[in-house]
C-alpha cells in the first residue's frame, strides 16, 4: 500500500487541528496513559537502566560492536540498530533490536494497556505511542550514545547473501551514530554530510558500514527477485503544514531505504523460520495474487506504455521500474492491489493451536518466504511475543506461559487495532488534501486513474501536483489511463475530496 509521511513544521490550524481531534474521537484512540502504567513504565526503566550497567549471566556484552540507526529524520523510537563485516565466506550481520520484551511485566497494567493499543499511531503533529515514551523514546530505544539492552541477531550470510545461519541472544549494544535516510544516502553518494556521531564513530568508518549494508542489500534483492518476492518501491505521499498552510508532495524513495529494509526482511524470515522449527510463534502471511488480477494488472501496463514481455514474471518487471517516472508510479500504485489480505498466523503446535497443511497458508506472498514480525517492538506489539519466543528457543529454554497463552488472540488484537491506525492515517490525509484543494473546487486536474469498478463509473485517480490520490465518479475510467477530472467537494470538516471526469461532448453533425 501507499506510504504517507504526516509531518508539521508549525501547527496545522484551527481547522484541521479540529478535524484530526474529531476522528481521534470518532475512532476512540487512546489518550494519556492511565498513572498505573506510567509509574509500571517508569520503574521498568529503572530496572533496564540497572541491567545495563550490571549485566546479568548470559547477557553479551556488544557495546564494542559499532553500530547505527537509520530511520525517518528526527526519530526517537530506535527499534532497531545495524552492523554488518566480511565473515570467512561472506557476511556477518548484526541486527540489535529494543529489548522491549525485558520491560514489560506479564499481567501487569503496561501489558494490559499494550494489549488495547496494539500499535504506535501516526498523524501530522501527533504520535499515540505504543508504551510510555520513558521506555519508547528512553531507556529502550537505542539512541547513540548511550548503553541500551538488545535482543542481538547474529546472522551469517554466503558470498550470494543467502543465509547460512541466525540466532538471538540478550546483549547490551551502544549505537554510534543516528542517521536519517538522506544523511546515510548522501555518506553513499560521497557527499559532504554533517553527522552527529559523539565522536565515537568517524565518517570512514560509516561510510564502510554502509558501503556493506548496499552490498548485502543489493545481493538480498536479487535473492528476493530469485525466489519470485518483490518489494514496492511506491513513492510516499507526503503532507505538511509549514507556516499554517497545508502542502502535499510525494517523496521518492531513496536506494538505502531499500536496503535497509532489506536487513529487516532478512531478520524477519530468520525469526519465522526459527518459529516453524520450534513449533511455536506467529507469522506474519499474505496469500498469492488473483490470477486475475495479474492479467488487470498486465492491462494497465499496456495502457500506461510499460512494457511488459511474456516471458518476464511479475518481480522481473518491478525490478526495471523507476518511481521517479510518472507512469512507473503509477503501475506501482495499481500493482499493490495484487497482494490483499494480510493477516498473522498464530500457531502453538504442542498446545493444539495447529499450522495449516502445506506451505502456502505459512507464507507470505510478497516475501515469497516465511516471515514474521520481530524488528519493530517499540511500536509493534506482535514483535515483543515474536523477539520473546525466538530468543527462548534459541537458548533452548521453554517460552514464557504468558507469552505462549497470549497468542491465539494476537492475530484479532493485530488486526483490529492496525485498521484504526490506517484509518486515522488516512483521515488526517484526507483532512490536508481537502484543505490543500478547498480553494479549488471547478478546476479541472490531470489524473491517472488508479482503480476502477467493472462499469468504469467509480474509482480512483492520482494526481501529482498536489500530490493527491482520491475518489473519482464519471465513465470511461479504466485503471492506468490518463483523464481530465474536475473537483467538486473539498471538505476540510468531513475529510472529502471528490473528483469527477469530465464530459465528453457528442458528436454533431452537418445537416
Amino acid at each position: 500500500m501507499t506510504r504517507h509521511t504526516l509531518r508539521l513544521a508549525t501547527g496545522p490550524g484551527a481547522e484541521l487541528e479540529a478535524s484530526f481531534a474529531a476522528l481521534r474521537a470518532e475512532l476512540e484512540l487512546p489518550g494519556d496513559f492511565p498513572a498505573p502504567v506510567v509509574a509500571e513504565a517508569d520503574a521498568a526503566a529503572s530496572r533496564l537502566s540497572a541491567a545495563v550497567a550490571a549485566p546479568g549471566a548470559g547477557v553479551l556484552d556488544a557495546r564494542d560492536v559499532p553500530f547505527v540507526t537509520i530511520d525517518p529524520p528526527g526519530s526517537m523510537d530506535l527499534d532497531q540498530a545495524v552492523h554488518i563485516a566480511r565473515g570467512t565466506d561472506g557476511f556477518v550481520v548484526r541486527y540489535a533490536i529494543a529489548d522491549v520484551p525485558a520491560a514489560v511485566v506479564p499481567g501487569g497494567a503496561l501489558d494490559a494497556e499494550t494489549l488495547a493499543r496494539g500499535t504506535t499511531v501516526y498523524g501530522p503533529g501527533t504520535r499515540i505511542p505504543l508504551h510510555p515514551e520513558v521506555l519508547s523514546e528512553g531507556v529502550a530505544s537505542l539512541l547513540p550514545g548511550v548503553d541500551r539492552p538488545a535482543l542481538l541477531w547474529d546472522i551469517t550470510l554466503d558470498a550470494r547473501g543467502v543465509q547460512t545461519a541466525a540466532t538471538v541472544r540478550r546483549a547490551v549494544v551502544r549505537s554510534r551514530v543516528r542517521l536519517s535516510y538522506m544523511q546515510a544516502q548522501a555518506v553513499l553518494d560521497g557527499e559532504d554530510t554533517r553527522l552527529d556521531t559523539h565522536d565515537e564513530l568517524g565518517h570512514d568508518e560509516i561510510a564502510s558500514l554502509l558501503d556493506l549494508l548496499r552490498e548485502v542489500g543489493t545481493l538480498r534483492q536479487e535473492r528476493e527477485r530469485e525466489r519470485g518476492g518483490v518489494s514496492l518501491d511506491v513513492p510516499e505521499q507526503e503532507a505538511a503544514v509549514v507556516d499554517g498552510v497545508p502542502l502535499l508532495e510525494f517523496r521518492h524513495v531513496l536506494p538505502v531505504e531499500g536496503w535497509n529494509a532489506q536487513i529487516s526482511l532478512l531478520t524477519g524470515m530468520a525469526a519465522a523460520q526459527i518459529m516453524l522449527d520450534g513449533g511455536i510463534g506467529i507469522l506474519r502471511t499474505l496469500p498469492p495474487a488473483d490470477p486475475r488480477d495479474l492479467r488487470r494488472l498486465r492491462r494497465a501496463a499496456a495502457a500506461l506504455g510499460i512494457e511488459w514481455p511474456r516471458d518476464v514474471d511479475y518481480p522481473g518487471l518491478v525490478a526495471t521500474l523507476d518511481g521517479r517516472d510518472p507512469q512507473h508510479a503509477a503501475f506501482m500504485e495499481e500493482a499493490t492491489s495484487l497482494f490483499r489480505g494480510a493477516g498473522y498466523l498464530a500457531f502453538d503446535v504442542e498446545r493444539g493451536l495447529p499450522l495449516p497443511d502445506g506451505e502456502g497458508g505459512r507464507r507470505h506472498a510478497a516475501i515469497a518466504a516465511p516471515y514474521a514480525h520481530v524488528t519493530a517492538p517499540l511500536r509493534r506489539l506482535v514483535d515483543r511475543f515474536g523477539l520473546a519466543i525466538c530468543v527462548a528457543l534459541c537458548a533452548g529454554e521453554d517460552v514464557p506461559p504468558a507469552i505462549r497463552e497470549g497468542l491465539a488472540g494476537l492475530p484479532e488484537i493485530m488486526s483490529s487495532t492496525g485498521r484504526r491506525a490506517g484509518a486515522f492515517e488516512r483521515g488526517c490525509l484526507d483532512a490536508v488534501e481537502a484543505a490543500v484543494l478547498r480553494g479549488r473546487v471547478g478546476e479541472v486536474f490531470d489524473a491517472v486513474c488508479l482503480e476502477a469498478n467493472e462499469p468504469g463509473t467509480k474509482g480512483e485517480i492520482l494526481i501529482a501536483d498536489p500530490a493527491v490520490r482520491a475518489k473519482v465518479t464519471g465513465t470511461g475510467l479504466e485503471p492506468g489511463e490518463r483523464t481530465k477530472v474536475r473537483l467538486t467537494v473539498a471538505d476540510v470538516a468531513a475529510r472529502t475530496v471528490r473528483f469527477e471526469t469530465l464530459a465528453v461532448p457528442a458528436p454533431t453533425h452537418d445537416s
